[in-house]
């Protein structure tokens, strides 16, 4: 129930013929007392369409309804796309009794292939007969693409709840990633506000988590807010939807990257000691995506090198993030490896499928936390055969 658990929501997943074998493909996402919302997406030049018409409604109007498929990406399509895009929204909020620049269109799928929108619409008129607040789970199924599990969170506040779905496996890297993520609340924002409480969450999430540091055409996450609750606004209380919006969030993310296409290993990486959070980011974000950590994770191999290496070379501000090898300290899974600069001699096991990477740069209080993936033979194997 996790984009229904909060009230006034309902949901649906259907399947419209884009996928094979039956397979859920369509999902509908509605409110049904009028909602806040605001949108976060790729920063990718190659915009699909459904990016482009979906900011589009965002500037003209409050989001009511969103309607995600599955299996084509309606990116690099053209005006086609465009217009596959448009008539998505249209014919839902024709169905819903909404305004079309009320409905949000998320795709995700093969880059290049025009969408089919006759299964399309097709799709969109049965998940609309099919809305109930029971359907978060097939809506949840619905935006699947190589997952191997459906991805949902919940979070219950005092007298409101944040339920949340996402989808991602491969093409995972910030800004945002192949994910999609529809977000919902029954608690109450004004007009503008969704957006205040929806960047910082993305932020420590969605927007800090590689699986091969591919950056899609696609990526797309929605708040909705429909006040339902009926509580009373506090400054505690607002403090309050800001944590519950970052757990679902975190918890979606970290969910992704588990379910990182071929990955046997977790890698929860934190920098410490850096001369600014910017930079501390930036040496994160190196690490968590350098083939040559990713494969030593598949290797079970606490190749602590590699790290030093990799934080060593981490771009910023048009140079390097500060670093001198003379202070820096990498510690794994408990053990210290690396102690100002000298080996300690120590190495762990890494005999599980999870493995947290500590680097301390001693240079200010700068930090940052970053997940990734190992990579595994799988991942060539299943990118491979993506369209085969």
């Amino acid at each position: 129930m996790s984009v229904t658990a909060a009230k006034g929501f309902v949901a649906s997943g259907v399947h419209c013929g884009i996928r094979k074998k039956e397979r859920l493909d369509l999902s509908l996402v509605r409110s049904l007392v009028p909602a806040r919302g605001a949108g976060m997406f790729t920063i990718n030049r190659v915009l699909a369409a459904p990016v482009v018409v979906s900011r589009e409604h965002l500037e003209l109007a409050e989001p009511q309804a969103v309607v995600t498929n599955s299996g084509v990406a309606n990116a690099a399509t053209g005006e086609r796309g465009l217009l596959d895009a448009r008539a998505t929204a249209a014919e839902t909020a024709r169905l819903l009794g909404l305004d079309t620049e009320e409905v949000l269109v998320l795709s995700t799928g093969v880059i290049g292939t025009l969408l089919p929108l006759a299964n399309v619409t097709a799709g969109v008129r049965a998940a609309a007969a099919a809305l109930s607040p029971d359907g978060g789970a097939d809506s949840a199924h619905a935006i699947m693409t190589t997952d191997t599990q459906s991805k949902e969170s919940v979070a219950h506040g005092s007298g409101f709840v944040v339920g949340g779905m996402a989808k991602g496996s491969g093409m995972i890297h910030p800004q945002l990633a192949t994910m999609l993520a529809v977000v919902t609340t029954d608690y109450p924002l004004e007009a503008g506000e969704a957006i205040e409480f929806l960047r910082p969450a993305v932020d420590t999430s969605f927007n800090a988590i590689s699986v091969d540091g591919e950056c899609s055409t696609n990526d797309t996450v929605i708040l909705l807010a429909n006040g339902a609750s009926g509580i009373e606004r506090t400054p505690a209380s607002d403090e309050e939807f800001a944590l519950c919006v970052r757990k679902v969030c975190g918890e979606l993310a970290k969910l992704i990257v588990t379910d990182g296409e071929g990955a046997t290993v977790l890698a929860e990486i934190a920098v410490r000691g850096a001369a600014s959070e910017l930079e501390a980011r930036a040496i994160a974000e190196r690490v968590a995506t350098s083939p040559l950590v990713k494969t030593a994770l598949y290797g079970h191999d606490a190749n602590w090198g590699r790290i030093a290496a990799a934080a060593g070379s981490a771009k910023y501000n048009g140079g390097f993030a500060q670093l001198d090898p003379d202070m820096l300290s990498i510690t794994i899974d408990g053990i210290a490896v690396l102690v100002d600069g000298r080996p300690s001699g120590d190495e762990p096991a890494l005999t599980n499928g999870h493995c947290e990477i500590e680097i301390d740069l001693a240079l200010g209080d700068g930090r940052a936390n970053y997940l990734t993936t190992d990579l595994s033979y799988d991942y060539v194997r299943i990118n491979a055969e993506y369209r085969t």
